[in-house]
């Protein structure tokens, strides 16, 4: 009875030993292969003050990261972005290029918006050799932030002069004011604009800044108003809708210019009839062109977020393409990337050709835009 009752565990032993493996068996052969993947780091304003522009910023890139990974990616991987907020904020900004250093490892970084935070992260990026490329940073001082740092939007030297001739040569300005936002960004593209203006022969008759986050223009418009200028050059972000509406309120009568954050619908919904006329610089993007990359993107974007892509989505998306041009091009390792970036030569971009210089700056056409009939229209798509 014994020995039966032995041969029964042992055959049970047995069926269980042959479930077992075969289960083994079975999952190891449902189980995926591991997919090789490369990594960069993306560092955009998604919350707080300029969410709007590091929303899109990201669309563009999604959708370019969706662009390569379905057509198998690239050299046998795919493409994960890893976001981090910098609250368009410098100091949000470095902890997130130390952690996307340090913590993910990442060979570049899309980043970031704010020139700003630009300025911050710049030396951190450089000391670790980490590619840093900016869609939309354009202060005089990321020319000279060092040798991994580059970006796809020009410079105000470029922007600022080109409206500076605008205002004197075209529209026949001699006496202009400034207003614009106390930081790395307000204060370059200014600095530019006013020195062209006044080299030209034309004469600066008021200079008045305001902080980040403010709402209430008054005192510097009031002080403007009395210096009596043909125009108002004003540089900010969608604040700039209340400006113009306070303008309005207290009877300011001189014409206003502005820049290429000026397109932006929560500007015209503040500001409404108050923003009428403004002239301002645009790059050359125009998703209305009809050139066939232009146009694939525009409904690739449309279709993915059914919405039109404006500026920032269009020159973040091409920040992305870019940098997996350079990594096709020259590998994975930052002084690869680096070496392929500063080889691209009229990459053609959804924003334009794109060719870097030695301190990894673009030059890209510059239009003319203004509002008529509460609608950005262009006046001339490159001056």
């Amino acid at each position: 009875m014994k020995r039966f009752m032995n041969l029964i565990t042992l055959r049970k032993l047995l069926v269980l030993g042959l479930l077992l493996g075969l289960s083994f068996a079975f999952g190891c052969s449902k189980k995926k292969p591991r997919t090789k993947e490369i990594k960069i780091g993306a560092i955009l304003p998604l919350t707080g003050d300029g969410a709007k522009y590091g929303q899109n910023a990201k669309k563009g890139i999604d959708l370019a990261v969706g662009e390569i990974n379905s057509s198998g990616g690239f050299r046998q991987r795919l493409l994960r972005v890893i976001y981090e907020d910098s609250k368009m904020n410098p100091a949000e900004g470095v902890s997130a290029i130390r952690k996307l250093i340090t913590v993910d490892k990442v060979p570049a970084i899309i980043g970031a918006m704010a020139s700003s935070v630009t300025l911050a992260i710049a030396p951190i990026a450089e000391k670790n050799n980490v590619v840093l490329l900016s869609p939309a940073s354009s202060a005089p001082a990321i020319s000279k932030a060092g040798d991994y740092i580059f970006r796809n939007t020009y410079s105000d030297i470029y922007e600022g002069p080109r409206m500076g001739h605008y205002a004197y040569d075209r529209l026949n300005f001699r006496e202009m004011a400034v207003l614009y936002i106390n930081n790395d960004f307000g204060v370059g593209l200014t600095t530019s604009f006013r020195q062209s203006f006044v080299k030209l022969g034309g004469k600066m008759v008021a200079k008045e800044s305001y902080e980040q986050g403010s709402s209430d223009f008054r005192t510097q418009l009031n002080k403007i108003k009395q210096s009596k200028p043909d125009a108002i050059y004003i540089v900010g972000y969608s604040e700039m809708g209340q400006l113009l509406r306070q303008a309005k309120e207290i009877g300011v009568k001189s014409s206003f210019l502005s820049c290429i954050m000026f397109e932006d619908p929560k500007i015209l919904e503040i500001a409404k009839d108050a923003a009428e006329g403004i002239i301002y610089a645009y790059p050359a993007y125009d998703p209305n062109s009809g050139q066939q990359n232009i146009s694939n993107f525009v409904s690739g974007f449309e279709q993915k977020y059914k919405k039109k892509p404006d500026i920032y989505a269009a020159s973040s998306f091409d920040s992305l393409k870019i940098l997996a041009h350079a990594m096709n091009k020259g590998g994975f390792q930052p002084a690869s990337i680096k070496k392929a970036l500063y080889s691209i030569k009229d990459f053609p971009g959804i924003t334009g050709l794109t060719t870097f210089d030695s301190n990894g700056d673009v030059t890209k056409p510059i239009g003319i835009k203004q509002v008529q009939n509460g609608k950005f229209t262009w006046l001339e798509t490159e001056f």
